[in-house]
């Protein structure tokens, strides 16, 4: 028998499973999944745990049934490249594996900060994200939150907090002259503008120095805090950086173009993982998760995989509160209800696919 271990339930890693599964597959093939949670969960969602906004039962959805799956809600401790296996911290049993796919996503980069991974949030997983969220929801009337990183998610994450808890002082602090700096200056302006309607105080040119329990020093200027919420960047998996493989300058591994480690073509890497041209995000590791799975089916065929096509995204959509948004929709820069409607419809999608 033959092993094809996904590691990583998440966008990418359940559209490698369902491309698969879609289709006839070896007999002598077995599919392992490994993830730490037994249900999937929508990433791109929580922001909403965090805020208190959502249940956390709104962002799990269930992993396909199939016989030819093996799910394993485990942590692992170590991909052993050499020995091709995967070693969980809590069993004596490894997981050998023939072919092995690694979608493990990404967690907060630090930068060095002192105190940040200590005294800060995060929402760069799910029990992380309902940590998150019990802090905010267990705050008193005019507690005060700190969000640190004026990116995507640090976006949502603050107006979202701040239609759950209209009492609580909320600030923003960026690094740039602007927030969202990868979105349109019409995007910009707006979200700005609706920080400032809705009284949230947006720091920018900020340089966070270190972060203690009850405070944030920016610039020299220390702010009393009581939940600092971090989501000023991130870096893959630490088990992908422990890997033996190439690197990009952010610590992504490179492949070829069929998504393969050069050196262990056996081995395929998506989303969070894996050097691209693009951004990370939900999008683009389920068309990479897409491809490898049309290239696993060729491969276990015993044939020559075709080579993938360019990935073409569609866009970005973000949220302010529960109906307001924003978007890069076929590069079109949107504002309003209708890129918020359209990002509640991806999440209808989600939960249904």
């Amino acid at each position: 028998m033959k092993r094809l271990v996904i590691l990583g339930g998440g966008y990418g890693g359940i559209k490698v499973l369902n491309g698969l599964l879609d289709h006839q597959l070896p007999i002598d093939l077995q599919i392992y999944v490994v993830d730490r949670n037994p249900f999937r969960s929508l990433k791109t969602e929580f922001y909403a745990i965090a805020a208190g906004t959502s249940a956390e039962t709104d962002v799990r959805v269930s992993f396909p049934e199939d016989d030819r799956v093996t799910y394993l809600f485990r942590e692992v401790s170590k991909i052993d490249i050499e020995n091709q296996q995967i070693i969980f911290d809590d069993e004596d049993e490894n997981l050998p594996f023939d072919y092995l796919v690694i979608g493990l996503g990404c967690e907060d980069n630090y930068h060095g900060v002192p105190g940040a991974e200590e005294f800060t949030k995060s929402v760069q997983t799910f029990a992380k994200a309902c940590d998150a969220g019990l802090q905010v929801a267990n705050l008193k009337p005019y507690g005060k939150v700190s969000v640190i990183g004026a990116g995507l998610s640090g976006i949502e994450v603050a107006s979202e907090i701040r239609e759950s808890r209209p009492d609580l002082n909320i600030k923003l602090l960026d690094r740039g002259p602007t927030v969202l700096k990868a979105f349109d200056s019409k995007i910009q302006e707006y979200v700005e503008k609706w920080f400032i309607e809705n009284n949230v105080d947006v720091v920018h040119h900020s340089n966070v120095e270190y972060v203690e329990k009850d405070g944030v020093c920016n610039n020299g200027v220390c702010y009393l805090n009581d939940v600092t919420i971090w989501t000023a960047g991130v870096r893959p998996n630490y088990l992908v950086r422990e890997l033996p493989f190439e690197k990009d300058k952010h610590e992504k591994i490179k492949t070829n173009e069929f998504y393969q480690v050069p050196t262990q073509p056996n081995v395929y890497v998506l989303g969070d993982c894996v050097a691209s041209e693009h951004s990370p995000s939900a999008q683009l590791a389920m068309q990479q998760g897409e491809q490898i799975a049309e290239i696993l089916l060729a491969v276990l065929h015993d044939k020559e995989p075709k080579k993938p096509k360019r990935i073409k995204l569609k866009g970005t959509l973000g949220s302010l509160g529960k109906s307001d948004g924003f978007g890069n929709m076929m590069t079109y820069p949107m504002i309003g209800f209708l890129p918020r409607l359209a990002k509640s419809g991806v999440l209808w999608l989600s939960k249904r696919h």
